[in-house]
């Protein structure tokens, strides 16, 4: 099969420009693949990080991806579908994770169809975690220029069917469920002790780590207030670059009753990096105030480390079912604590025994298969 590709890579960066890539390498195994990418993904005005791009520090996975798209200049997108039918792809798979990608995407996968080429995208996020009044409206209208949709979580996939997606034959689209494959291309976990060291951290306290990108939504200030209603036996590894100001989380650090307790290391974590994050961690948590799925969890399970997360979206999901860790009773700092206090009490073997059941399934030979037979089996 010809499968096509529009989304972010490399030189572009992120959890999802690195999902793209393993796809993309497991698929080119068994089926003709290309890449296809943007010239400007955001408007760097519209962009809250530092930067969109790859660093030197970054060992990222590099594709020969063709750009092509801008997704700011509308004279570019009749351009790329051009570009990308003259190939004669079987199909073109996009990513949607928020509603600014509707307009460019939509209409490449409007002009493709047309061609009778089929159009797959995989929803991240049907809604944005901070919405606006149009997010609905655009993710209809590029939901609608598809012939399939696929979640990876069944969140993900409610969401989508509140819109009522249907096809010019009034028939709703096809979707599919495919639970995401762990990130696996880091380094074998150290030792324990010596990574906790390496960030300055008590080889003898319990370590919390909250990982990824900090944004509003992801609730690290309940995660730091949380830290109020443990002893002096715990303490908070924090690793991720900051969307926006980090003063205002600052501020909470230094009015906790033991800041010390509290690493911060604000700051963009190359690959390179991960699995000293990961090693010093005794559990992960995710307090978010809102989600789909995490691919924070994806990497969890890779280091089999278990997860402490709030009861949001699709991340009981990803936890519960599996038994590879706890939600909270509530989105709240106390009710945080109180699963952690819980968790260190239990016999956390039971957690690690079932991720490694899962790391025999969440494979990318296994997605990509599921993939490929999902689109064979689209009537279009």
């Amino acid at each position: 099969m010809k499968v096509a590709i529009l989304s972010t890579f490399y030189p572009f960066r992120g959890g999802i420009a690195q999902f793209n890539a393993n796809l993309l390498n497991e698929l080119a195994k068994t089926n003709e693949v290309r890449a296809y990418t943007f010239t400007c993904q955001y408007p760097s005005f519209l962009f809250p990080g530092k930067t969109q791009y790859v660093t030197e520090e970054d060992n990222a996975v590099k594709v020969d991806a063709l750009p092509v798209l801008n997704t700011a200049n509308p004279f570019s997108y009749c351009r790329a579908a051009k570009i990308i039918a003259k190939w004669h792809p079987d199909v073109v798979f996009f990513r949607y994770w928020m509603s600014y990608f509707a307009p460019s995407q939509g209409m490449v996968a409007r002009i493709l169809r047309k061609k009778g080429i089929k159009v797959v995208t995989l929803v991240d996020n049907a809604f944005p975690h901070e919405s606006k009044f149009f997010d609905k409206p655009f993710a209809r209208w590029f939901f609608k220029a598809n012939d399939a949709l696929i979640g990876m979580s069944q969140a993900v996939l409610n969401d989508v069917a509140t819109l009522h997606v249907t096809n010019k034959k009034r028939k709703s689209i096809p979707t599919k469920l495919m639970h995401h494959p762990l990130y696996n291309q880091f380094s074998a976990k150290v030792d324990r002790v010596e990574a906790k060291r390496h960030f300055g951290l008590d080889p003898e306290k319990k370590t919390l780590l909250f990982f990824g990108f900090i944004r509003d939504y992801k609730g690290l200030d309940l995660l730091i207030e949380a830290m109020d209603y443990l002893d002096e036996s715990y303490q908070l590894l924090i690793a991720g670059e900051c969307y926006g100001s980090f003063e205002k989380y600052e501020q909470l650090i230094a009015g906790r009753k033991h800041p010390e307790n509290i690493i911060c290391q604000n700051r963009y974590i190359s690959d390179d990096e991960v699995t000293e994050f990961f090693s010093a961690a005794d559990v992960c948590i995710l307090p978010y105030r809102s989600a789909t799925q995490s691919g924070i969890i994806a990497i969890c399970y890779n280091f089999e480390l278990p997860v402490i997360a709030t009861n949001v979206g699709g991340l009981a999901e990803s936890i519960v079912s599996p038994n590879v860790g706890l939600m909270t009773e509530q989105i709240s700092a106390e009710a945080i604590a109180r699963s952690v206090i819980k968790y260190f009490a239990m016999d956390r073997t039971v957690f690690i025994a079932n991720i490694k059941k899962l790391k025999e399934e969440l494979t990318w030979p296994n997605f990509a298969a599921q993939l490929i037979d999902f689109i064979n089996e689209l009537q279009v």
